[in-house]
Formats: C-alpha cells, sequence, structure tokens
C-alpha cells in the first residue's frame, strides 16, 4: 500500500532561534568589538604613559606588549573555563571581569603616581625595572579584558548552535576588527586630542558600559526585574569602588596631566629654572630627558655641556663662521640654531624637526623669535636631506633622540653618506651620542662607521668618566686643529679629543659594528646596565 508524501515526511530537527536571538548575538559581537578596541587602547596609550618615567624605547614597547599579551593570554584562558558554565553565571562572570577591566584601567593611573618612583629606586637593570612597572601596572586590566571574548563566542552559539561555524567566523573577524580600530583610534585620535589620561578614563567608562549592558541582559534573560537587590548591591558596590579610586586618584594627582603639551611623539614639559639661575630660563624635558636649555636675554649662553661642545667645536673647525650654513636634525628647544642666529647675522639655519608641538613651544616659552634666516622643516631629517638634493650645507648637526637612544636610521653608513653628500667640501658633521662612559659600545659602533665614509673622525668625551656619558663626535675631511675644548660656563670643565691608541683599544674591548640599513641594533648597543 502506498504512503501518502504527508505519512512520510521528517519532523525538523533543526534548532530554532529564541526569539530575539540575533539582538543578543549582535549585543555579544558589539561588546567583543569594543572590548577588543579598548584593549588595544591600553597597550597603545601605555607606552606614552610610563614614557615620563622610563622613557620610550624598544625596551619599553617591548615590555609593554609582552605584558599586555600575556594578560590577554590568561584572561582567554580563564574566559574558555567560563564559558563552560551554564549561561546564567557566565553572562555575569563577563560583566563582573569588565567591570573589574574598568577598575584596573583607573586604578593604572593611580599606581603610576605612586610605584614608579619606588620601583625605579630599587635599583634594577633598565629592563627589569621596567618589565616590573609594566606588568603592575597594564597585566590586570589586560586579564580582565582577555575573559569576555571566549564566553560570549560561547553563550552566541548556544543561542544559535546550527550556526557555529559561522558564528565562530564572525567573533574571530569582530575581535580582530575591533582590535585594529582601537590601535588606529589610540593613535590618531585619542592620544592627540584626549591626551594618555583621559584615554584611559573614557576607556574605563566604556568597560563598565559594557558591564552594564551585559547585566542588563543577563536580567531579561532570566525574566527578572532590573531593579532588585540582586542588582543594586553589586552596582553599590562597584560605585564605591570607583569612588575609591577616584578620591585616591585626586589625592596624588593622578588625573592631572603632567605634560605641558602631549603631542603625537612625545610627553613635551616645560620647565621653569629661573630661580635656580637668577635670570629667566627655562627647560624642555621630552618624555623623561631635558633636550635643551635656553636663557631669555643671553641666547649665546649654552648651558648644556654637550651643546656648548658642539659649539666649540664649530667655532674650531671654521675660521670664519659669520655666514655658516647649517642644518639641524631634530630641533627640541632650538638651544643651538637660536645662538647662533643671534651670534653671526649672515648664518643661515635649517631644522628638521618632525613634531610641530615641539617647534610650536619653542615659539611659544622658549624664545623662539620668528626669523628669515631659519627654515623649519616638520619632517624626518633623513627624508628632508634627500629630497633636497641641491642643497648643500656647512654643518650638518645630528641631535635627535627617542630616549637615549638615536633612531637607527639616523646612524647608519648609507644616511652618513648622504650627510656627507649635502656637506660642502670644508664641512663637517656632528652627532651627540648617550653612552656607557666605559664601554661606549654604540659610541665606537657609530664612530667606525663614520669612518667608512669620512677621512677624518673624532671623538670627544667630557674630562672624568662617568657610568652615562654624552660623547660629541665630528666627521669632516680634515681633523680639528684642537685636543682640548674648555667651558665658557664652569671654568672647571673641559671635553677632550680621546687619542687614536685609545679608541684602538676600546674598539678591542667593545668590537663595534658598522651600522647599515639592514642592521643596527642600537638599544643593545648602548646596553642596559
Amino acid at each position: 500500500q502506498m504512503k501518502s508524501p504527508q505519512m512520510t515526511a521528517q519532523p525538523d530537527t533543526r534548532t530554532k532561534m529564541p526569539p530575539n536571538g540575533n539582538l543578543t548575538i549582535a549585543i555579544y559581537l558589539a561588546v567583543t568589538g569594543l572590548s577588543a578596541a579598548c584593549g588595544l587602547v591600553i597597550e597603545i596609550v601605555a607606552g606614552r604613559m610610563i614614557a615620563p618615567y622610563l622613557g620610550m624605547s624598544l625596551y619599553t614597547w617591548t615590555a609593554v606588549i609582552a605584558v599586555v599579551l600575556a594578560g590577554f593570554s590568561v584572561g582567554h584562558w580563564i574566559g574558555g573555563w567560563l564559558a563552560e558554565k551554564p549561561s546564567g553565571p557566565a553572562r555575569s562572570a563577563v560583566a563582573i571581569s569588565l567591570c573589574l577591566a574598568g577598575l584596573s584601567a583607573a586604578l593604572s593611573l593611580v599606581l603610576l603616581r605612586t610605584l614608579s618612583g619606588p620601583v625605579i629606586a630599587i635599583g634594577l637593570p633598565a629592563v627589569p625595572t621596567i618589565l616590573l612597572l609594566t606588568f603592575v601596572l597594564f597585566f590586570p586590566p589586560s586579564l580582565f579584558v582577555g575573559i569576555p571574548s571566549p564566553v560570549l563566542t560561547k553563550l552566541a552559539i548556544d543561542e544559535a548552535p546550527s550556526r557555529m561555524g559561522t558564528l565562530l567566523g564572525a567573533f574571530y573577524a569582530v575581535g580582530a576588527f575591533g582590535s585594529i580600530v582601537g590601535t588606529l583610534a589610540a593613535g590618531y585620535v585619542f592620544i592627540s586630542y584626549f591626551g594618555s589620561i583621559r584615554t584611559i578614563l573614557t576607556v574605563a567608562l566604556l568597560y563598565l558600559m559594557m558591564a552594564a549592558i551585559l547585566f542588563a541582559l543577563d536580567r531579561r534573560c532570566k525574566k527578572k526585574p532590573l531593579l532588585a537587590r540582586q542588582t543594586v548591591v553589586p552596582a553599590a558596590i562597584i560605585a564605591l569602588l570607583f569612588g575609591g579610586v577616584i578620591l585616591s586618584g585626586r589625592a596624588v594627582s593622578a588625573f592631572v596631566d603632567n605634560c605641558t603639551k602631549e603631542s603625537a611623539y612625545y610627553c613635551i614639559r616645560v620647565i621653569d629654572i629661573s630661580g635656580d639661575i637668577g635670570i629667566p630660563a627655562r627647560t624642555m624635558v621630552l618624555d623623561h630627558l631635558g633636550h635643551g636649555t635656553n636663557l631669555r636675554d643671553q641666547p649665546g649662553i649654552l648651558l648644556t655641556p654637550y651643546v656648548e661642545a658642539q659649539d666649540a667645536l664649530v667655532k674650531a673647525h671654521f675660521q670664519a663662521p659669520q655666514e655658516l650654513n647649517a642644518f639641524f636634525i631634530g630641533g627640541g628647544a632650538y638651544t643651538l640654531p637660536r645662538a647662533w642666529l643671534a651670534r653671526w647675522p649672515k648664518a643661515k639655519i635649517t631644522v628638521a624637526e618632525i613634531d610641530p608641538a615641539v617647534t610650536e613651544l619653542a615659539r611659544q616659552s622658549f624664545w623662539l623669535n620668528g626669523d628669515p634666516r631659519l627654515t623649519i622643516e616638520h619632517q624626518d631629517a633623513r627624508r628632508a636631506l634627500a629630497s633636497e638634493p641641491e642643497k648643500s650645507f656647512d654643518v650638518i648637526v645630528g641631535d635627535a633622540f627617542h630616549d637615549i637612544a638615536v633612531p637607527q636610521h639616523l646612524v647608519t653608513r648609507e644616511f652618513f653618506a648622504l650627510n656627507a653628500n649635502r656637506l660642502k667640501g670644508d664641512g663637517a658633521y656632528l652627532m651627540n651620542v648617550v653612552d656607557n662612559g666605559s664601554r661606549p659600545r654604540l659610541t665606537l659602533s657609530i664612530q667606525r662607521t663614520l669612518k667608512s665614509v669620512f677621512p677624518s673622525v673624532e671623538l670627544w668625551q667630557p674630562y672624568g668618566q662617568g657610568t652615562r656619558q654624552t660623547f660629541v663626535l665630528i666627521a669632516a675631511k680634515t681633523p680639528t686643529p684642537k685636543k682640548t675644548l674648555y667651558s665658557r660656563v664652569d671654568p672647571e670643565s673641559s671635553w677632550q679629543r680621546i687619542p687614536e691608541d685609545e679608541i684602538a683599544k676600546l674598539q678591542q674591548l667593545t668590537e663595534p659594528l658598522l651600522l647599515t640599513d639592514d642592521f643596527a641594533p642600537v638599544d643593545r648597543l648602548i646596553g642596559v646596565e
């Protein structure tokens, strides 16, 4: 007997989407993407936060990235464990983790002000100091924000098991996209327009907002009223904790920006030292190092020793520098350009300063006046030199730094060859290098690299040894006619040209490298002692 088609039809065994299931999944996706973005904002801002205390170098960025990734990893593992719980407790755990992420993010501002001094005072080498402080500040918020992703992915799959593959791809994609958006927003928007402190507080509030949304969603899924003891008590506890963080932060000025201006490159500070020397004077600090001290009424008096040494070398090398045409790699407080313009009426100065905010502050606070003889190019110095091959200079002065290290593309044989091509026949290239006083591995590597391009390379150091010193190098076709430079500011201070035999002994000790665009390990050579 033939059976009718109706009798042979099989029931639909596919899992039905619960009411409002798409909305719930959309909320999970939004929280996953936004939390990933916030986590990357913290990572980018972390480097800027610690720069005034530890500087900005390869070591600081390496520590920040490693610590944040470690936090994400532990958070993901914990999130995977929580994802095995029933949906209600799992959802509540994610909300709690986001609250803790907001609390720890805001608390990092307080800990930065209270712990940075004691941690640095321990006296550990640079790398352990950077790792320790970075871990204390940024591991907790990274851990807590790593928890939501695996939990929310599992909750979304529970809403629509038949779409597991699609949902896995969607959550991976939205997490990656959020990370990209967070990175771009931190670098191009938040730091430039909000500053580090407001950015961190904004992220903390976003974490709280996401937590509140998940709490509300959990109450709705359980079909329970939003305002009940189970929600009011946790909300009051969170409010009290945040209130405590805010009060403690205000007590240590954690929410007061210690930068006069925070630019896309530096935390720039203006330090008034007029009371210390008795006349109007200011020092410019970029991140945590001074980059020039200017006297308002006496621009020709150079208080920074290496700047005075560079000035003396130029006067010794050139018989009549009144018509000097100079190019400066880095502006800072524009101390030496300002001095030369005041001293030599026919001098022409070109400065390549990558940060327009540095120039703006130099005009506002360091008495850099508009002068038709001064040309300022706000771009990378190497690009500036390469883009105008028709120009030539009597002197090129290298004074660009990230933390205490020279950017690696400004110490290579290719870059020095570019400088040699831009110098006139009797021109000279000068630069200063911060290095270990007894084992100047970076300085000697730069000296060796300069020797591959220039006939004469001299290495000058201040009288007396120190753990860290600023060396000055001058490269030209002919040597400087002097072996000692005496300070006008401090009669007991002088600079000595290191004899060739002593340089040879130091080279045997340190084995300097020839630096190229392909290989210039500046941070490793400068040492971490």
